[in-house]
């Protein structure tokens, strides 16, 4: 099961790639996290549990997280939960009026349950989750930033 969500956001590729590189800071930001907790540091790794909401159904799940600015990639793997195995990539290319941001889900599971990460978890739960978030960090990104704060801080 692959799932591929992309937005194009009018702010600097800097900006949206440390909105969603702070993934301590989500559930202040993305009103459908319920909670991240970090699990441990490895630099650049950091294992974290999230905790998100499809509708109203919560969904957790623990992952490690990588940030590469350098190649303008963050990578996370899932090492628990029903998604367990899954690898996600967010990719961030400037463009000239700003940035596109994709991000990218890999989930296999063998025969017979491939349908069920397909139709279930990749387009009931992911797409809908990811498409959130992007949503979300584009609103934040786009706010014009106030005095003495960094953009989308503060405000909604």
């Amino acid at each position: 099961m692959q799932t591929e969500s992309v937005i194009d956001i009018a702010a600097p590729w800097e900006r949206v790639f440390a909105l969603a590189a702070d993934v301590e800071r989500w559930p202040e930001r993305l009103p459908h996290y319920r909670w991240v907790r970090v699990l441990g540091r490895d630099d650049p790794r950091t294992a974290v549990e999230m905790a998100a909401r499809r509708g109203r159904i919560p969904v957790r799940w623990r992952a490690v997280q990588e940030v590469r600015p350098a190649e303008r990639r963050i990578l996370f793997t899932h090492t628990a939960g029903p998604t367990r195995g899954m690898r996600v990539e967010w990719s961030f290319t400037p463009t000239a009026g700003g940035v596109r941001v994709r991000i990218r889900h890999d989930l296999r599971w063998p025969p017979p349950l491939h349908w069920v990460a397909r139709w279930v978890v990749g387009r009931f739960f992911i797409a809908h989750v990811a498409g959130r978030t992007l949503r979300r960090v584009k609103a934040l990104a786009e706010l014009t930033e106030a005095p003495g704060q960094p953009a989308g801080e503060g405000q909604g």
